[in-house]
C-alpha cells in the first residue's frame, strides 16, 4: 500500500501535483488546501496518501497532515460521497471547519461546498458525528496537531475519545517527542 511521498515537487495545477520520488514521478490529486501549503517548484514535499481504484485505473491522493487523510478517508466511507466529492470538502473547508460543522449538525455550511447536496449533508452529518463522538476520527474541533497525535494514539491503544482528550490537554507545553507525550499522558 503507497501511504506517502516524500520528493521533490515538479509540476503543480489547480488540484494535482506531480511529485519525483527517486526516478519515478507521481501525479497526485490535492485539495486546493493542501496545494497552498506545499512550497516553490523544485522543493521538496511530503503527503500522506491515499491510493484509490477507480473503473478505469488507480487514482493517487495527497494531503499535507495525517488528519486531513484520515478524514478524507471517513468521508469515502459515506452512501453518496465519492474521492471527488470529499477532495471538494477538504478543499473548501480545513480540518477544523469541517469538523466543527458536523459536530454542530451545520448542514448550510455542508451545502455551500460545490457538490453538496443538502441530502449529502444531512447523510455527512449522520454518519460522520456518531463516528466522531465514538473518537472513530483523530480530528476534534479546537485541538493542535501535537496533541492531535497524542488523542490519535490514545485512542488506537483503546482510550475512548474523551479520555484521550482531557490526558492530552493535560499535558505541559515544551518540547518532548510524540512517545514522551504518549507515556506521560498515559
Amino acid at each position: 500500500m503507497l501511504v506517502g511521498l516524500h520528493g521533490l515537487l515538479e509540476l503543480r495545477g489547480n488540484n494535482w501535483v506531480i511529485v519525483r520520488v527517486g526516478g519515478i514521478s507521481f501525479q497526485v490529486s490535492v485539495p486546493a488546501l493542501t496545494l497552498k501549503k506545499l512550497g516553490k517548484l523544485g522543493g521538496e514535499v511530503d503527503l500522506h496518501t491515499h491510493l484509490h481504484w477507480k473503473g478505469d485505473g488507480f487514482a493517487l491522493y495527497g494531503f499535507a497532515t495525517g488528519e486531513e487523510l484520515h478524514l478524507f478517508q471517513s468521508l469515502l466511507g459515506v452512501t453518496g460521497v465519492g474521492p471527488r466529492l470529499a477532495l471538494s470538502l477538504l478543499s473548501t473547508l480545513t480540518v477544523d471547519q469541517l469538523t466543527r460543522a458536523i459536530m454542530s449538525g451545520d448542514a448550510a455550511l455542508l451545502s455551500e461546498v460545490p457538490g453538496i447536496g443538502k441530502k449529502i449533508a444531512g447523510r455527512l452529518l449522520l454518519e460522520l458525528r456518531s463516528k466522531l463522538e465514538k473518537g472513530g476520527l483523530p480530528v476534534l474541533p479546537g485541538v493542535s496537531e501535537d496533541r492531535a497525535d497524542v488523542i490519535a494514539a490514545l485512542t488506537s491503544l483503546g482510550y475512548s475519545a474523551m479520555e484521550a482528550v482531557r490526558s492530552a490537554e493535560a499535558l505541559p507545553e515544551g518540547e518532548m517527542s510524540l512517545e514522551d507525550k504518549v507515556k506521560q499522558a498515559l
